[in-house]
């Protein structure tokens, strides 16, 4: 979990600007205990929060191109950075690091913005083009990592987190109304609109464009429905053990140890025993309750003895809450 944050002003970035983005970052800090990064240019402010997870050395952002006029800042982790290096390489790109935000920049590059659809993962990012004066705000397809965003008179502000955009008071601390029953109800709210007037959220599957003081957003993922026409379910258990099994094993890529949530339960058993079959150890995990009635412990530990993970517990009261 790392944070991003910054400012985009089609006039030029000011001294306030650049006061506001730092105030943004302190916010993010506990996002990203393992370092920070900040660039400006002339229009755009970047900022990041990190939490090294691939490339411990060398993945520090903001990111850049060779000739530094395309950078980013990103959230997430794209899975299949690794096909995509190779891909870039052959192409006449030049990487400078092993970190799997850079495919972002060269991808940007070699494909323009349709370089989102080569994406496989979990991610929310900036990137700035110097060269067209533009600054893309992207999501992944479904929408796993967050960004917010909020457009004040001079600048549009964006973050990982909505708190962070209170740190610039032109932004209003202003409930939206119109939304409150829909949060009490299913605490979240559906769409691009949030709990605050004036603070939206980028939506999953789509890129922003502000370009020249205008914002326009593109749609670059939808759901596809697949008809099996006859299927037996045999074939069908066989064809959804694969997806799982490839999804899992995607997510596996880390430079730090890698560990699972268990509770006993079919999701995190599988995803677990999974995890298990192609590491040569994995850690799990689970939170425990004093009173037998909700305490998973029991189950987990019996997830835990059967894939030989190293097991680790602890219990939760209401005063630790």
């Amino acid at each position: 979990m790392c944070g991003i944050c910054g400012s985009y002003n089609s006039t030029g970035v000011t001294a306030d600007d650049q006061w506001v983005v730092r105030r943004m970052m302190d916010s993010l800090d506990h996002r990203g205990p393992d370092g920070e990064g900040l660039w400006t240019g002339e229009q755009v402010i970047l900022g990041h929060r990190r939490l090294a997870i691939i490339d411990l050395a060398g993945g520090y952002q903001p990111l850049f191109n060779e000739t530094r006029d395309i950078g980013v800042v990103n959230n997430g982790e794209i899975y299949n950075y690794r096909e995509l290096t190779s891909e870039l390489k052959t192409a006449g790109h030049t990487f400078t690091t092993a970190s799997d935000t850079e495919v972002l920049v060269h991808g940007y590059e070699q494909w323009g913005d349709d370089f989102v659809s080569h994406l496989r993962g979990m991610f929310a990012f900036a990137l700035w083009d110097g060269r067209r004066r533009r600054l893309l705000l992207g999501r992944d397809r479904f929408g796993v990592k967050p960004l917010y965003y909020a457009n004040t008179r001079d600048r549009l502000l964006f973050a990982s987190e909505i708190k962070s955009l209170f740190a610039d008071p032109a932004v209003p601390r202003e409930l939206n109304t119109d939304r409150l029953a829909e949060y009490l109800a299913f605490r979240s709210v559906a769409g691009e609109e949030t709990l605050f007037k004036g603070i939206r959220e980028i939506a999953p599957g789509t890129v922003m464009v502000c370009e020249n003081g205008r914002f326009t957003e593109r749609k670059y993922w939808s759901p596809e429905v697949e008809i099996t026409g006859g299927a037996e379910t045999p074939q069908l258990l066989e064809r959804g053990r694969e997806l799982l099994s490839d999804s899992v094993v995607a997510r596996l890529v880390s430079d730090v140890p890698l560990g699972t949530i268990t509770s006993g339960g079919l999701d995190s058993s599988l995803v677990s025993a999974i995890a298990a079959e192609h590491t040569l150890q994995i850690d799990t995990f689970c939170v425990g309750f004093a009173d037998p009635a909700y305490d998973e412990r029991p189950f987990a530990r019996v997830v835990a003895d059967r894939i030989h993970s190293k097991h680790h517990t602890i219990e939760v009261s209401p005063e630790d809450i």
